[in-house]
């Protein structure tokens, strides 16, 4: 075989076989293939699609491009949730301690960045010292100690997706389905969880634009799961504006500390009792959603999701006093708020335009391997449908330079419409695909 020829024949809408498909993916991985046939192949991906055989030859050869975690001898049932992007998105630095913290053991592969998105690796990494290059072994052994971990893709899990990951960031082919389903899943089955919620986001800030593609995506990934031996479920959730207050690295562990402490904005402890109850139910510790969101509520309320939050950066290697005292955090040297240009109501946030003001301000990668200044940011004051005051501090900008900052400030404007009419709140989630 040849990669020219599976890229030719991807590019002429043409199926590939499981046996082109697992040619090309471990080639890549092993670097026999190079960078610009990856590009060119994942473009011929993005504009001829795959059908769903193709898509789970994809997944299996991504997730078989490395080892696959057996975690049975650590708990019969081990938890995961996956976002697929948006802006403000923290729900795992709350949800994965509220989660270990009611019994269910949660062991999580996640990614950086990408796009105008927040990675999580990103975020944790914030955290002086935090390390998210974990051993299958360390991971493992972790697990079974405290029951929670949090590790970005190394060497030897899902090597093929940690740089297909890397390369659709900076190639225009992020927003494709069968590249988002088969990275998302790759990434779980090697993580060996087998209880997995996956939250969809929908709307301006997500790769998703509308309900049905989103649903689309959800029902793919939770129909995949299904056949590969996983129980899986999805919720599709709004990204229409930033989820919580906060935009930037440093800034949302802030908040995801300050919500495990019963504090900070409500729609972000919302969506994540949520979420938590959720992923309770799929792993069979609580009955339904409503008994599992009461038990999430009580474990942020005793401070043992706060215990566990902190027992997971003190294993990884994350100085607790940054997290004890979230002022330590990074912070960046400027702090200016932008004033309302007028009164009325908020009508509308394009929530891309805000991930790429904190893009803008060096907080997100404009290319392949960038490093990131995990001090900027932004924090919104505003939620749709909430009546502005004209002059009151429509957002507030953390950077670390002027001309950063100003270029931030225009995208921020421009990304609030503020009108004289009132428009109903935003819902937090559309639709739930059961795992059966």
């Amino acid at each position: 075989m040849r990669a020219i020829d599976i890229i030719e024949k991807k590019r002429d809408g043409y199926e590939l076989t499981a046996e082109e498909i697992d040619f090309f993916i471990q080639g890549y991985t092993r670097g026999d293939i190079p960078d610009y046939q990856a590009a060119a192949w994942l473009m011929a991906v993005y504009l001829r699609g795959m059908s769903e055989r193709e898509t789970r030859d994809l997944t299996l050869a991504m997730a078989r491009s490395g080892d696959i975690l057996d975690l049975s001898d650590v708990a019969p049932v081990v938890a995961d949730k996956h976002s697929s992007g948006g802006i403000g998105d923290k729900v795992t630095l709350v949800v994965a301690p509220v989660v270990a913290a009611c019994g269910v053991p949660v062991g999580k592969m996640t990614g950086r960045g990408l796009g105008f998105t927040g990675g999580t690796v990103d975020k944790l990494e914030s955290i002086p010292g935090f390390r998210t290059d974990l051993s299958p072994q360390e991971f493992k052994a972790q697990l079974a100690r405290i029951g929670i971990v949090i590790t970005g893709q190394s060497e030897n899990l899902a090597p093929a997706d940690r740089k297909l990951y890397a390369l659709r960031d900076v190639t225009g082919t992020v927003s494709s389905l069968p590249l988002i389903v088969s990275s998302i899943m790759s990434k779980k089955l090697a993580g060996g969880a087998t209880a997995i919620l996956l939250d969809v986001k929908v709307g301006s800030g997500a790769f998703m634009k509308t309900v049905e593609e989103a649903s689309r995506l959800a029902e793919a990934m939770v129909r995949l799961g299904r056949e590969l031996g996983r129980r899986v479920s999805a919720l599709v959730s709004d990204m229409n504006q930033p989820l919580g207050w906060a935009v930037g690295n440093a800034l949302e562990v802030q908040e995801a500390i300050n919500a495990l402490h019963e504090e900070g904005p409500p729609d972000l402890r919302e969506h994540c009792l949520v979420v938590a109850a959720e992923m309770l139910a799929l792993a069979g510790r609580v009955a339904d959603s409503s008994e599992g969101v009461e038990l999430a509520a009580q474990a942020i309320a005793d401070g043992r999701a706060w215990r566990k939050f902190r027992a997971l950066v003190a294993a990884q290697g994350g100085d607790v006093r940054f997290v004890d005292e979230p002022d330590r955090l990074p912070c960046a040297p400027i702090t200016e708020p932008i004033p309302a240009p007028t009164d009325g109501y908020l009508q509308k946030v394009d929530a891309a335009q805000i991930g790429m003001a904190v893009v803008d301000l060096g907080g997100g990668r404009e290319k392949k391997g960038d490093p990131i200044d995990h001090s900027v940011g932004v924090i919104v004051h505003y939620k749709v449908g909430d009546r502005v005051q004209k002059g009151t501090p429509l957002c507030t900008i953390y950077a670390s330079d002027r001309v950063r900052l100003e270029q931030a400030r225009d995208r921020l404007l421009k990304a609030h419409t503020i009108g004289p009419e009132p428009v109903p709140p935003l819902p937090l989630f559309y639709k739930k695909i059961p795992h059966q």
